[in-house]
């Protein structure tokens, strides 16, 4: 049976930081778009396979909380999974720990649609049939 969550370990980069010596809000989404994209690799269908198959996955929104700092040199975890997903759409979750302490530093989610390559909403049951099974064997529901 294959996992529901994946992690994906990062090390805080100087460059992320700001002058008060803690990552920049807007490298979360940055965490978050890497936990994604491991998340895809990690249970078969990375996000290369994807576009192989003309199909894109634009974010429609996108919403963090910031819970704790992290800074500079800390090992923080991204721990993602799908909350939710259909034909038309995925939803993602991301929870961002500190990798020694276990600490939540940030919760979010990120909502996407399933379009092709001229940006049109596709039906993935029809488009990516083979994707639209893997997504009912790893969930266990249709959609």
């Amino acid at each position: 049976m294959m996992k529901k969550t994946s992690e994906t370990k990062l090390r805080v980069r100087y460059q992320e930081t700001d002058q008060m010596g803690v990552v920049y809000h807007a490298n979360y989404l940055v965490w978050f778009e890497s936990g994604r994209t491991e998340f895809m690799r990690e249970h078969g269908f990375s996000y290369k396979k994807l576009e192989e198959k003309g199909i894109l996955l634009p974010v429609v929104d996108i919403h963090c909380k910031y819970l704790y700092s992290a800074k500079y040199d800390d090992l923080v975890v991204v721990r993602t999974s799908i909350k939710d997903w259909n034909k038309w759409k995925i939803i993602f979750s991301y929870e961002v720990l500190n990798h020694e302490t276990g600490q939540c530093l940030a919760k979010g989610e990120s909502s996407h649609l399933w379009v092709d390559r001229d940006m049109k909403r596709v039906n993935l049951k029809k488009a990516v049939p083979e994707l639209y099974d893997w997504f009912i064997r790893f969930t266990g529901e249709g959609k």
